[in-house]
């Protein structure tokens, strides 16, 4: 539209066109030069487009886009890391809607605890007891098994929630080899070994639903995440292909990515050592409440969503970015990286003193 108003300017000139059409230009390069222009573009041609449909999504979903969840009555929801955090969240959404569910994690005391409070949490005439099955995502060769147990307690699975993991904090030139292993064992090739456990009964039926909870990570490498994005860009891979591999089947797959949420995770997670970091980050201490995500699911497996991301506007448009200018996108990740460098010498420095 600039250029052909500008070329008809210049065409209505009979005489000295040229000059004319330096005037035009000279003129042009002052207005570019100020610094209202190029926040008038920035706003009007890049922040529009991109701002204006996701506002048009949200009033969207406030107005028209509330959650049926009669469609979940009775469904048998096998659930992961079911013990604390988003898991337990999960459990508690999933039993509300009268869904029969199944608690899974390595601390048995702490599911027998969720399972009391879900118990104390339902109307009487919806009540399903919910079950308990110990699990150790890391423990490969015992996960058939725990999964054989899962489908005798109702003689199905309808729904599979893979939510269980952990987190991990380092430098990968000083991570131990066994960390990553550690962390893809948890978060990746136990829940795959789960899926593949469960999913035959589903063929079988030809129904059912496999969530997946990545993470924003599991989309864009963060600094001194390694280990973590790279099993959580694993656990994208595989269920991308599971999706279409078994949709002759009718079986949703879902990739749900969620942003910084509000749990133990970062606490739990994994140094470069092994050993336990132990701190609340800031941004894990600011995030979602596991609540507002496992809403995000529920909504998900509803409305057979296949890939979901559930976080504030800066990660999308940082994945945004990734994927439109990737050179953009690492020289933020380079400026991150050296900034959290120095603030952990910083810190390293005050211990020592």
């Amino acid at each position: 539209y600039w250029a052909c108003r500008k070329l008809s300017v210049i065409a209505g000139y009979r005489a000295n066109w040229w000059e004319k059409a330096a005037v035009v230009w000279a003129a042009e390069l002052d207005t570019m030069s100020g610094v209202l222009y190029w926040v008038r573009l920035f706003a009007g041609g890049i922040c529009l487009p991109l701002v204006f449909p996701y506002v048009v999504y949200k009033l969207y979903r406030l107005k028209w886009g509330s959650l049926k969840t009669g469609c979940l009555q009775d469904k048998v929801v096998l659930i992961t890391g079911a013990s604390s955090g988003l898991g337990e969240a999960l459990a508690h959404k999933f039993y509300a809607a009268g869904c029969k569910v199944i608690l899974a994690s390595r601390r048995v005391g702490e599911l027998e605890r969720v399972r009391q409070e879900l118990l104390h949490s339902a109307q009487p005439s919806r009540r399903h007891a919910p079950a308990v099955v110990q699990l150790d995502l890391a423990d490969l060769t015992n996960i058939p098994d725990r999964a054989e147990q899962a489908l005798q307690i109702h003689g199905r699975v309808d729904v599979l929630v893979n939510s269980g993991g952990i987190s991990y904090r380092g430098e990968a030139s000083e991570t131990s080899i066994e960390v990553d292993v550690k962390l893809m064992m948890v978060n990746y090739f136990g829940h795959v070994a789960l899926t593949k456990a469960v999913l035959p009964s589903m063929l079988e039926a030809k129904e059912g639903c496999i969530v997946a909870i990545s993470s924003v990570q599991g989309k864009v490498g963060l600094p001194f995440r390694s280990a973590y994005a790279a099993s959580k860009h694993a656990t994208q891979a595989f269920f991308d292909t599971l999706l279409s591999e078994v949709a002759h089947k009718d079986i949703h797959v879902c990739v749900v990515s969620p942003g910084y949420i509000r749990t133990n995770l970062s606490v739990n997670a994994l140094t470069g050592s092994g050993s336990t970091y132990g701190v609340m980050d800031e941004t894990t201490a600011t995030g979602m409440a596991p609540e507002e995500v496992a809403d995000a699911v529920l909504e998900a497996v509803v409305n057979r969503r296949t890939d979901v991301v559930v976080s504030a506007m800066l990660p999308r448009v940082v994945m945004m970015v990734r994927v439109l200018w990737p050179w953009l996108y690492f020289a933020v990740m380079k400026s991150r990286a050296k900034r959290l460098r120095l603030q952990q010498q910083r810190t390293s420095a005050q211990h020592s003193s």
